[in-house]
């Protein structure tokens, strides 16, 4: 298996935390995305949405960092990390959901303001950022983990954009229960460390 991955991206990182949680044989393949190697033709054929990550596999090739972690849980049958029941399942898929929507267009698109220059309108994101923390706050209270009694891949679609919305200008001390959870993903065996950025709050 290979994941071509760049080390900013809270989209590839959340994969490759996911693979290293489970002790996966997994290639990292750094893509220059300066230079535009996820433009190249040799990547479009691999990727047309010329994103990372990507993951290769046995000639497969899967895009999309929630869909890895599906592959992956399915793959090496870690019903611990993505349960086979209907409700089970459905708790998880609501908060990759959430992951693609209101982290990915809040503290995700918040931080892309601060690294990139990205034409969000910066009160408009954090505004939405702290939207959908206020709400993970609340789910947190009763539980350690967002979607089971065990970490999850949902816990892994959140965690990287939220560690590191304070790159973002996205304040996150108000948020007493989402940073006990970040500190026990952080504090799971095998995490890998998704790379610092200094800048906005982290600067």
């Amino acid at each position: 298996m290979k994941l071509y991955f760049h080390p900013i991206s809270g989209h590839a990182h959340r994969a490759r935390l996911f693979l290293s949680l489970i002790g996966a044989d997994v290639e990292i393949v750094e893509v220059d995305l300066a230079k535009g190697e996820h433009k190249s033709p040799e990547y479009l054929a691999k990727n047309r949405f010329g994103q990372v990550p990507l993951l290769e596999d046995d000639g497969a090739f899967i895009a999309d960092s929630n869909a890895i972690m599906v592959y992956a849980a399915k793959k090496f049958s870690r019903t611990d990390w993505l349960p086979e029941d209907a409700a089970g399942a459905a708790k998880v898929q609501r908060w990759l959901s959430v992951a693609a929507g209101q982290i990915a267009f809040g503290p995700g698109a918040a931080r892309l303001v601060t690294i990139f220059k990205a034409g969000f309108n910066p009160d408009e994101v954090i505004a939405r950022a702290h939207a959908v923390l206020a709400l993970i706050e609340a789910e947190l209270a009763d539980h350690e983990w967002i979607a089971a009694d065990r970490p999850t891949i949902a816990d892994l679609a959140l965690y990287s954009y939220i560690a590191r919305a304070p790159e973002g200008n996205v304040d996150l001390a108000a948020y007493a229960n989402v940073k006990s959870w970040l500190a026990r993903i952080e504090g799971l065996p095998g995490f890998v460390e998704f790379g610092k950025t200094p800048v906005g709050l982290a600067a």
